[in-house]
């Protein structure tokens, strides 16, 4: 006795409905544009292209506006789980062949039963979002779908990672889902993101705003700040989200894969002495800096576009896992400003919730001056680094490169807030403000009777930087650990992280703080 062959047959002509989605016209169409299918999206993810499939024959069960009789293959998602260089990893990718991949009742089940499944197995979610939105034939049903969604989103925000992937359309209330997750990544073209289209733009307040001004990966990046990544293309962006996984644990109580394994005796590197220009008046190259800093001079720079003034991403320093931030003087001089402190502030609260030590590359004159700061908050937006890092229980190494002036000393993570190792190049600045503005200050009656006042500002502005912005006073008060070479900095950093590894940090029971938003 067998199995009956017509329920094979059955189960097999089942399978190839819902493998050929929305038909091969539309998948045709796709493939000319240059874009994947929802389901080839998935097997570019996981390993040799294969997944356990969530969902396969759900269906819709609405059955007004002619969808009684309309089939919809997977409803317009396609879900499932499998290996991501090794690790196990949950997906879903929206299918706009189906449907436009529309969000529906059953829709969003399939998409909150995997999520579910990433919170009890403590595994990762990358989405592909590519949908025209709701599905107005459902009503409130497709509303209710996605505060579902929503709510599964911050549920396991901070639990497992999130990554997103837009790479269609992702109109109004789509919008949020990805922007409640850890990472969003864009591609250049046949995608778009925007809570309101031109037309309603232009309804509601006059304005002639094209898609290329708000909504396309460009504008989300170096204006908007809504994403972190921007990818060439659907085979780009899959790339990009399993190299940035490949730099996260699975869960927040598990470590980041670490290559403990590797050589960290890292030896004398003299192309870091090289590095540091003769003045302070000429920008350092935080960029450069890092490249030596990390293993293969490999940075994964996550939001490289927006606030360029400083600098995040991951790396590997001695094997071990990092986060980087980095004031970067070629832009505004690397002042702290409204964007780069919650660009900065964002990234040590993701490195915090992932266990990933973070490597502090300081070189900030102060924040930046203007009333446009003043008036847009900048006292509200600063405040947030400070936050972030004091409330850091993660390692925390700091390295102190030149100018670490005022409140942005401590913006950038000093002793003071919570930095394990403090290290100083003999080219640290460590003061309230520069040694010219307080030359300035101090002694403005003295050099206003002088008889040279220029020569005299120079003798003070001299005197004033060797008693009290050498890094010499700051490591005689114990402010910091030691004050190294330049080209010590690599071996210096990677085995302070691996001492700092078993760190424990101990905060009183609380719900959260309360950082200011």
């Amino acid at each position: 006795m067998s199995i009956n062959p017509k329920l094979l047959e059955d189960l097999s002509a089942r399978r190839k409905t819902a493998e050929l989605a929305g038909g091969k016209d539309k998948l045709d169409k796709r493939k000319a544009k240059g874009q994947l299918s929802a389901r080839e999206r998935l097997k570019a993810l996981f390993d040799n292209g294969e997944f356990q499939e969530f969902g396969q024959h759900a269906a819709h069960t609405c059955h007004r506006f002619g969808l009684k009789d309309k089939k919809l293959p997977g409803d317009g998602v396609v879900c499932g789980a499998g290996f991501v260089d090794g690790r196990p990893v949950a997906a879903f990718s929206q299918d706009f062949t189906v449907g436009g991949g529309a969000l529906g009742r059953i829709h969003a089940k399939k998409i909150c039963d995997l999520m579910d499944y990433a919170h009890d197995t403590g595994i990762p979610v990358v989405s592909v979002n590519d949908s025209g939105g709701a599905r107005i034939q459902e009503g409130v049903d497709s509303l209710s779908g996605y505060g579902q969604v929503f709510y599964k989103n911050v549920f396991l925000s901070g639990v497992v990672p999130q990554v997103a992937i837009i790479a269609g359309p992702c109109a109004g209330g789509a919008a949020y889902s990805p922007a409640l997750a850890d990472f969003i990544i864009m591609t250049q073209k046949n995608a778009n993101m925007f809570i309101c289209g031109p037309g309603v733009i232009k309804a509601a307040t006059g304005e002639n705003a094209s898609l290329e001004q708000f909504a396309t990966a460009a504008a989300h990046a170096s204006v908007a700040g809504n994403i972190h990544i921007v990818a060439d293309d659907d085979k780009h962006a899959i790339e990009l989200a399993a190299e940035l996984l490949s730099f996260m644990p699975s869960n927040n109580i598990s470590d980041p894969p670490h290559q403990l394994d590797a050589d960290w005796e890292i030896p004398y590197d003299p192309r870091m002495n090289e590095v540091v220009p003769d003045t302070n008046k000429m920008p350092l190259d935080t960029h450069e800096v890092i490249s030596y800093l990390v293993d293969d001079a490999h940075f994964f720079e996550i939001m490289r576009d927006f606030a360029p003034n400083i600098i995040t991403g991951f790396a590997r320093i001695g094997g071990i896992i990092v986060g980087i931030i980095g004031n970067n003087p070629k832009v505004k001089a690397g002042t702290l400003d409204i964007d780069s402190s919650d660009k900065g502030a964002r990234f040590i609260r993701t490195c915090n919730i992932y266990n990933i030590p973070i490597v502090n590359l300081v070189d900030v004159p102060g924040f930046m001056p203007g009333l446009a700061q003043e008036r847009g908050g900048i006292i509200r937006h600063g405040a947030k680094m400070l936050f972030a890092y004091a409330s850091a229980t993660v390692p925390k190494i700091t390295l102190i490169m030149r100018k670490a002036y005022g409140g942005a000393y401590l913006a950038m993570c000093s002793a003071d807030m919570g930095a394990d190792v403090v290290y100083a190049w003999p080219t640290a600045e460590i003061a309230v403000m520069g040694a010219e503005g307080a030359v300035g200050v101090l002694f403005k009656r003295e050099l206003s009777d002088a008889e040279d006042p220029a020569k005299r500002t120079a003798e003070l502005v001299e005197e004033y930087h060797d008693e009290f912005a050498s890094p010499y006073q700051a490591a005689a008060n114990a402010m910091i650990t030691d004050v190294i070479e330049p080209a010590e900095s690599r071996s210096k950093i990677a085995q302070a992280l691996r001492l700092t590894l078993s760190k424990r940090d101990t905060r009183p029971p609380k719900k959260h703080g309360n950082i200011p938003l």
